[in-house]
């Protein structure tokens, strides 16, 4: 039996009230992954945000990326970024996701989100920008690029990768991160959390032979 899809047009979305519409079109892209950025200005101050848009770039040089909101209201953290050429992103886990959902409130500048939701500030290797100490998996980054993107006024910030700092129990011997031992949540919409679960792992897809499990 067929299923039944329904149809929503570009008129329907437009039409839609604003909550439903942002809700629905956070929900399309399916599961996303969670990861607190951390930086600091020039005055001393610390800013911690939770973002569903990081991405890898590539590989070598190793570069990642992420989305942020258009210019209103204000960005501390990509401001941040601009002043001082440096961040951190920390993978967001199971035993603190509320305290990094708390850090999408809009807090004045000179207020700490690390403070305000309870998590820990760490320096590391002398990097002058704050790590999350909960997180199993963090890594700082230098600015390498930002692409104003001229559609929805979003910004491309490009970082590429410096220090990786991990528990060494999640480092398998090919390289992968079991990112599922380390109890990394994700996330769908604007306030869902997810612990995934691993179906299995595919070996690298050839015309001349089928895929198997490894």
């Amino acid at each position: 039996m067929s299923k039944e899809f329904k149809h929503i047009s570009t008129r329907e979305i437009e039409e839609m009230e604003k909550r439903y519409r942002v809700n629905f079109i956070n929900s399309l892209p399916g599961f996303k992954s969670l990861n607190l950025i951390g930086t600091v200005n020039r005055k001393g101050d610390t800013n911690l945000s939770i973002v569903s848009t990081v991405t890898h770039f590539g590989s070598n040089p190793p570069l990642i990326g992420y989305i942020s909101r258009p210019e209103s209201p204000e960005r501390h953290t990509l401001s941040n970024i601009l002043e001082t050429g440096s961040y951190t992103i920390n993978q967001v886990s199971e035993s603190f996701f509320k305290e990094a959902h708390q850090t999408s409130a809009r807090y004045p500048a000179e207020i700490s989100e690390f403070e305000s939701v309870g998590l820990t500030p760490v320096w590391r290797k002398g990097l002058p920008i704050p790590f999350v100490a909960e997180s199993a998996v963090t890594m700082h980054l230098s600015l390498v690029e930002k692409v104003d993107i001229q559609s929805n006024g979003t910004v491309l910030t490009i970082g590429q990768v410096t220090d990786v700092f991990l528990d060494h129990t999640h480092l398998m011997d090919d390289g992968n991160i079991d990112l599922e031992v380390a109890r990394i949540v994700t996330g769908a919409g604007l306030d869902g959390y997810f612990l995934p679960q691993k179906l299995a792992r595919l070996s690298y897809a050839k015309t001349d032979r089928p895929i198997s499990e490894i």
